[in-house]
């Protein structure tokens, strides 16, 4: 038994089986994308799963490949009892922080359930910012079912983003690396020069401001 004598998951139901053994029906799991990428919101899902419901390969959202992650986003909306999807912006990145933001994101994704929740967890650690009680689990997207569905939605819902921005953008390959510093992605800040979709607070990009 792990330190503070709670279980280890058997699997990614777990969580949620004991959570609704002591009386919650209406759990999200929350997880978010985006965080470190140049360029673009982060992005925030929400998911309430029925009891026992299990949808098959969804998990980390990272070790999914791009066209099975659509299919299970689909699947995900259709069997969830609710589904929010929140973002952050640029600006609301460089005048908050990234922090700051990503508790943002979370936040309007949480006010877009269609069900008010009475538990809330979320994938890695608390957010201080966040004004939701809430638990967190690091390793969560993988651990708890609900939150690996989650961090499929948010991913599958910021591609399609950033892949509508790099046709808006082209030359930077925000299809292929969704805004993350990729040698491609750095190759044409120097070139093309910055975007407004670009995180000025971020140093890449703040020092070719500067230059």
């Amino acid at each position: 038994m792990p330190e503070g004598g709670i279980p280890r998951p058997l699997s990614p139901l777990d969580h949620e089986d004991r959570l609704r053994g002591r009386g919650h029906s209406w759990i999200a799991g929350v997880d978010e994308v985006g965080r470190g990428p140049l360029a673009g919101p982060v992005v925030a899902a929400a998911v309430i799963l029925p009891a026992g419901e299990w949808i098959e390969g969804a998990g980390d959202s990272k070790a999914i490949r791009a066209i099975r992650r659509i299919q299970l986003a689909y699947e995900i909306r259709a069997r969830a009892r609710a589904v929010g999807v929140g973002a952050a912006s640029v600006a609301e990145i460089d005048r908050l922080t990234i922090a700051g933001a990503t508790a943002l994101a979370v936040e309007r994704a949480l006010a877009a359930l269609s069900q008010t929740p009475d538990h809330v967890i979320l994938d890695g650690r608390p957010m201080r910012r966040l004004s939701w009680p809430h638990e967190a689990v690091v390793g969560g997207d993988a651990l708890v079912h609900s939150v690996g569905c989650a961090s499929i939605v948010a991913k599958v819902v910021r591609d399609e983003l950033m892949g509508r921005l790099g046709e808006r953008y082209p030359g930077y390959g925000w299809r292929r690396n969704a805004g993350y510093g990729t040698a491609e992605h750095m190759e044409a800040i120097q070139e093309l020069g910055i975007t407004p979709h670009h995180r000025r607070s971020f140093a890449p990009v703040r020092l070719r401001l500067e230059m």
